[in-house]
């Protein structure tokens, strides 16, 4: 990609901070390079210089009077005049013979005789003579042995090529920490483009899911964290899809069941309005299916809340020790009359007593009611619907199991989710089984639905009996009607 060619600002802070940080390295290894090799040189220099110094002790038994003349004959014998000059010192501190054949310039620094005269008789200094050259003298004092110290002796070696080594050996250094820096620079622009490439991939298609576009997939081109991160955008877009997909259908589904009992409502009461004055039967009906859309509709609105709170948290319970057996038969008792209108066969198998639970009478009643209603819309004509309740293993279940059409294998672990429907020909929201279970997940229960295509479905609700429930009461309860 051209967009991308460049370092973007991630990549560019990345690759910063890379080459500084070896950057940094590398000097320090410069550094500790060069104080290591100037020592150790230095030191091997004077190392020998010292023993070139020492090796002329001998001249500390000669007299005063053959003190020169000895001095000169070693002199003029020393094989290593082009490395190093030996000056031979008189007791005043004059150089009176020198290996170069030349006496020392008036002036020149005599660091190391003075260092050896003021300490163990051993000096050395380096410096630069007054020509400029830069060298290292080291001068031993003659030892006494009865008849006086005749003077010093003075080594003194250019460090210049000493210097030029050391230079070409941090020169060749610094060469080989300039290709590893390029070489790092490459490697890390290699690196920091593998991340920063799918990352404004990743960019791209967030902000085309984020625009709408549900479709935008990302390629998994390596199984590493990008590779990861990818499949959890391409999930997360797989499941946005999903939700807007059963978002629309919803949308579509309430508003076909928004407008059924509008539309009967609104052609009833023209008729009633009609006939007022002339059939009374006929106004008796009409008002009697107006009050019954009246109710499906304020259910159904109901229900819209109901999963608005439960998506914003804002879901009130008011918590209290009560008989479940009170809010199954009141929910049973709802349907009696529509099962009867439906063709289906409602059989409550009542227990005679059931443990105590604690918990929101109405939501509990409201779960009941939404199974139950589930369980007579999927059945069809002659069809059962069996209630029965039990306490097992310190719950209280209540299943409810219908000979109705039963659910798809492909579409049981769907049905809990909001906005879904198994058949879109039945009435309803499709949210109705979703807010059930968000209720009895709250009472620290468990809802779960077991169904055969074609055979049946069960729903059972397990509550935990009062004395294993483990539920807070609210600080604060509100009119759920008015939240």
């Amino acid at each position: 990609m051209n967009n991308v060619k460049k370092f973007s600002p991630l990549g560019r802070r990345l690759m910063i901070n890379t080459l500084s940080f070896i950057s940094a390295i590398l000097l320090l290894l410069l550094i500790t390079l060069g104080v290591a090799v100037h020592n150790y040189y230095y030191n091997g220099v004077s190392e020998t210089v010292s023993r070139y110094a020492q090796s002329f002790e001998t001249l500390s038994v000669e007299s005063v009077a053959n003190y020169a003349a000895s001095a000169r004959r070693l002199a003029e014998t020393f094989t290593m005049k082009s490395g190093v000059e030996i000056q031979f010192i008189d007791r005043h501190g004059e150089v009176i013979v020198s290996t170069s054949g030349f006496l020392p310039a008036e002036g020149e620094p005599y660091g190391d005789y003075a260092a050896a005269l003021n300490g163990d008789g051993n000096g050395s200094w380096t410096g630069r003579l007054s020509s400029g050259e830069k060298v290292m003298s080291v001068c031993t004092i003659l030892p006494d042995y009865g008849n006086g110290s005749n003077g010093a002796v003075r080594c003194v070696t250019s460090l210049t090529r000493v210097d030029r080594s050391i230079r070409i050996i941090l020169y060749i250094a610094a060469a080989v920490g300039l290709v590893v820096l390029v070489m790092a620079y490459m490697v890390g622009k290699y690196f920091i483009q593998s991340i920063v490439r799918p990352l404004h991939d990743v960019g791209n298609v967030t902000r085309q899911i984020a625009g709408g576009d549900f479709k935008s997939r990302l390629e998994v081109k390596e199984f590493n964290e990008i590779g990861e991160l990818c499949d959890s955008i391409n999930y997360m877009a797989g499941e946005l899809e999903s939700t807007e997909k059963l978002k629309n259908e919803f949308i579509s589904s309430v508003s076909h069941e928004l407008r059924t009992p509008l539309t009967a409502i609104k052609g009833w009461g023209e008729t009633v309005r009609g006939s007022v004055y002339t059939d009374h039967a006929l106004v008796t009906k009409g008002i009697d299916v107006i009050l019954r859309e009246s109710e499906r509709l304020s259910g159904l609105v109901e229900e819209l809340l109901d999963f608005s709170r439960m998506q914003s948290g804002r879901m009130v319970y008011k918590m209290e020790r009560l008989d479940i057996l009170a809010e199954l038969g009141e929910a049973v008792c709802i349907y009696e009359e529509t099962a009867k209108q439906a063709g289906v066969t409602l059989v409550y198998h009542e227990p005679e007593t059931l443990p105590a639970i604690i918990g929101d009478s109405n939501r509990l009643t409201q779960v009941f009611v939404n199974i139950i209603d589930n369980a007579i819309k999927y059945n069809h004509e002659g069809g059962v619907v069996q209630i029965r309740a039990v306490a097992e293993d310190g719950y209280v279940k209540i299943t409810v199991t219908d000979s109705g059409v039963g659910i798809p294998d492909a579409d049981l672990d769907k049905v809990k989710d909001k906005f879904y429907k198994a058949n879109y020909s039945v009435r309803g929201s499709g949210i109705g089984l979703a807010v059930a279970d968000e209720i009895v997940r709250s009472h620290q229960g468990l809802l779960t639905v077991e169904s055969s295509e074609g055979i049946g479905t069960t729903v059972t609700v397990a509550l935990p009996v009062a004395e294993h429930a483990v539920i807070e009461q609210p600080e604060e309860t509100r009119d759920d009607h008015g939240a």
